[in-house]
């Protein structure tokens, strides 16, 4: 029996849309945040990245990244770099739809896709991508405690940025600003009166 959240979700992101055209200065990418459900209660999957990789070194994030040539579009970008990252099968990820695309001050125009994946599942991490993969609650999301904004710097520029914090975990930046988007849509705003952090455009 579908899950009543999934059957939300489905009716609140954007089915089969067009992939937007990306600024000049941003380079189009695709992620995937990984839906599962364990004792009934709902999950998200996030990779940490390891200090090897070319941007975001060490940073939670979901699986994902830039769309290649042979790519048909950011869905398949994202399905194919998951795959890579950390071994999901793309055939078993039933895509809910989409999240508004999030750019970042560091170059990338990110395309989010929220599918719903088995668990348990064999998953098979690349090593020398990911160092580990972070199973979190959904409901861990919805305390407004948890969360907080600041000021990103990056080569002489300055964005405002979103932070959760749990125990010693920090997710930030453009996951953070996913996340949520992606509450927005389940009616949760764990930082009230931010048009930024609510929206639902």
């Amino acid at each position: 029996m579908p899950h009543p959240l999934v059957d939300l979700l489905k009716a609140r992101l954007a089915q089969n849309p067009a992939d937007p055209e990306p600024p000049p200065d941003l380079v189009p990418a695709g992620v995937l945040a990984p839906l599962f459900f364990k004792d009934g209660l709902a999950h998200l999957l996030f990779t940490q990245r390891t200090f090897t990789v070319k941007d975001h070194r060490g940073q939670i994030s979901f699986p994902g990244g830039v769309r290649h040539q042979g790519d048909p579009d950011l869905l398949a970008t994202a399905l194919r770099e998951a795959q890579e990252e950390i071994g999901l099968d793309p055939r078993v990820v039933e895509v809910l739809g989409a999240l508004p695309p999030v750019d970042t001050i560091t170059g990338y125009c990110i395309n989010p896709f929220v599918g719903v994946i088995p668990h348990p599942y064999d998953f098979r991490p690349n090593p020398l991508e990911v160092k580990r993969l972070l199973l979190l609650p959904l409901e861990g999301f919805y305390e407004a405690g948890r969360w907080s904004a600041g000021v990103y710097r990056y080569q002489g520029r300055a964005t405002r940025v979103y932070y959760w914090r749990c125990n010693r975990e920090v997710i930030w930046g453009a996951t953070a600003q996913i996340l949520l988007h992606l509450l927005a849509r389940l009616g949760q705003h764990p930082i009230p009166g931010d048009q930024d952090a609510t929206h639902l455009d």
